[in-house]
């Protein structure tokens, strides 16, 4: 509810309108009832007298309602219903007042009688809505007029009326300026020859060659096209509708799914738009909750998903946010690009997470709730060659970042881990692995320790897949390469990958968060993100070509170039061994890999730091091949 303080002159204003239309609902009733005769004008004395009483509780119910904080210019059905629902309550406070205080009390007889309470109940309603609806529709047709002469693009929108209806929405609030929708085309039979919200719809998608021309020929030709989320649907043929407007010259926008509460506002399509299989439905008030007030750290927080994490949890009210980056460049943008939109308090500095006592120190003096661990080294082929650096960054950064946790009172650590983890073939995903049991070690210790309560802090790893667009992702370098008019290179015919988008795997990141810290003092300390259906490369590959308005084979050739070191055809989510669970979390399922003692990973962090020092490699592979008897790397 809205503090009095919040309240302003315009509160104040739709208060006294409220009480004037509230006055002469009661009046009109009592007129109408008696018909302006005698039995009207020896009431007036009496009504006269319960008035302020009357008014004064009026106003607390429309406030305790919200009529008096509602903006009249997004006056909607919920509103309409409060209005109802204030009539109701001052209806029966009415009844109340004439059949047991004043009715036996007062006149001996009802004062106002069953009809005047039923007209009063009608016409409070009326009185309430008439001003506020006439306002409503003043704004609506200024801003449509608006929209309609401000350079406005004739526009057809793509998708089934319920997307249509939110886009047309934030057309007449003004977020969305510069195109006047002209008709909608929608994948559902059900909605053909439809109106929504006095926009036709037109046909079905394949008719958009037909719309086009019919609205050419009228001299009102069509310059954009919208494609609302259900556009990009399997079923809605999404790679046909760009084809088209390719060949058709119209420029093509989307709408962004405004679930996750996002500004509306159209942005170009991507090749990265149609991958996506069904988002998973993230439950954003529990994310929030968490996340809420919290002092947050971020390490690796310049990279794509570092930065991403950052971005989201400054978006869910952290109160302070410390980046930790060893980039220089990627911190400074970062933070440049959080501080130009945040109310949080935004610190970057230049760290790296292999140096143990500047780690210790930075979050000793921060004092972080929550830990993201997001700064690893990533790239397959290169920690095939540099092994050494990798278990430096990898296995002994993430030691340091998970102690200086600790140490500063954090409630939790998550980890970014990788489904290359899941029975590794690379040091990538061996190094991922070791730290995974590390944080398992120390996250079961804890629980050991609290004897049954809620431990100091929890450990906990997140693993996925490939992330659309970020870093090192293969859609930019297929870009890259049809722009310089080829070959696109693809490893292997047969290689697949699962995707995800960056936000939704940032958004799941932080659900599993909030299953870990649960009051049901969760004893998951892996999870695995759903990576939905996996992609076929040279597929991808095929389709960006055709996207790009040329032929795969005959304007762009596309080359194999042998499956690289660490690399494998298929990945995996689950370990042939490693059972797994249903947490309860849509997107979210849990792992339970083999969890070493801390004793025994104590030995091996010991052996291991000796053969680093030493550059040893074959000892480095003996002792991560006895860690992680799974390990298959064939690499040299």
């Amino acid at each position: 509810m809205t503090r009095l303080s919040h309240l302003t002159l315009r509160n104040f204003l739709i208060a006294l309108h409220d009480l004037l239309a509230t006055t002469a609902a009661l009046f009109a009733a009592f007129y109408v009832r008696f018909e302006g005769g005698e039995g009207f004008f020896e009431r007036l004395p009496l009504l006269f007298q319960i008035l302020p009483y009357f008014l004064a509780f009026s106003v607390v119910v429309f406030f305790v309602l919200n009529l008096t904080t509602t903006k009249w210019r997004f006056i909607s059905l919920p509103d309409a219903l409060n209005i109802i629902r204030a009539a109701t309550v001052l209806t029966v406070a009415l009844l109340v007042l004439d059949y047991i205080f004043v009715a036996p009390n007062v006149r001996g007889a009802f004062f106002l009688g069953k009809v005047t309470i039923v007209l009063y109940w009608f016409l409070e309603i009326s009185f309430l809505s008439a001003l506020r609806m006439t306002y409503r529709y003043f704004r609506y047709t200024r801003v449509r007029r608006h929209a309609r002469t401000d350079d406005a693009a004739p526009t057809l929108l793509i998708g089934r009326a319920a997307d249509a209806e939110v886009l047309l929405r934030g057309i007449e609030s003004g977020a969305i300026k510069r195109i006047w929708p002209v008709g909608v085309l929608s994948p559902s039979l059900a909605d053909r020859g439809q109106f929504i919200r006095n926009l036709p719809v037109l046909g079905g998608i394949d008719d958009v060659e037909d719309v086009i021309a019919d609205f050419a020929k009228r001299n009102k030709p069509i310059a954009r096209l919208v494609m609302t989320p259900s556009a990009f649907e399997p079923d809605a043929h999404p790679e046909s509708i760009l084809m088209r407007a390719r060949k058709l010259g119209v420029i093509v926008n989307r709408m962004p799914s405004l679930e996750s509460g996002d500004t509306p506002r159209l942005t170009a399509v991507a090749v990265e738009d149609l991958l996506l299989r069904p988002s998973e439905k993230i439950d954003y008030l529990r994310l929030e909750t968490l996340i809420r007030g919290k002092a947050v750290i971020v390490t690796g927080g310049g990279g794509s998903i570092g930065s991403e994490i950052c971005e989201r949890v400054v978006a869910f009210g952290a109160a302070r946010l410390l980046i930790v980056e060893n980039s220089e460049p990627a911190l400074y943008a970062v933070t440049e690009a959080l501080a130009a939109h945040s109310a949080a308090q935004i610190e970057g500095r230049i760290a790296d997470i292999r140096d143990r006592e500047r780690i210790m120190r930075l979050m000793a003096e921060f004092k972080p709730d929550m830990v993201f661990h997001a700064a690893a080294l990533k790239h397959v082929p290169i920690l095939e060659r540099d092994w050494s650096e990798g278990v430096k960054t990898n296995i002994f950064g993430s030691m340091n970042v998970a102690d200086a946790a600790l140490a500063a009172g954090a409630e939790a650590m998550v980890m970014i881990s990788t489904d290359k983890a899941i029975e590794p073939v690379s040091m990538l995903g061996l190094t991922k692995r070791f730290a995974e049991m590390y944080c398992q070690a120390l996250d079961r210790d804890l629980a050991a320790a609290s004897g049954g309560a809620k431990p100091p802090m929890r450990l906990i790893s997140v693993r996925f897949g490939n992330v659309l667009a970020s870093n090192g992702s293969v859609v930019p370098k297929f870009k890259a390469q049809i722009e310089a008019g080829g070959p696109v290179t693809v490893t292997h015919p047969d290689m697949v990958r699962y995707f995800m988008t960056i936000r939704e795997a940032c958004d799941l990141v932080i659900t599993a968060a909030t299953h870990a810290l649960g009051a049901q003092h969760s004893d998951v300390s892996v999870y695995v993100l759903n990576m939905g259906q996996p992609v076929k490369i040279v597929d991808l590959a095929e389709r960006m070509i055709r996207l790009s308005g040329l032929q795969p084979g005959y304007d762009i050739d596309i080359v194999f170039t042998g499956m690289r070191p660490g690399e494998r055809l298929h990945e995996i989510l689950f370990a042939s061994e490693e059972p797994t669970r249903e947490i309860g979390v849509p997107g979210i399922m849990a792992a339970q890999p083999n969890e070493p003692p801390m004793q025994t990973l104590r030995k091996w962090i010991a052996a291991l730091e000796q053969a680093i020092a030493r550059d040893d490699r074959a000892t480095i592979r003996t002792i991560l091949k006895d860690a992680v008897p799974e390990f298959g790397s064939t690499a040299a």
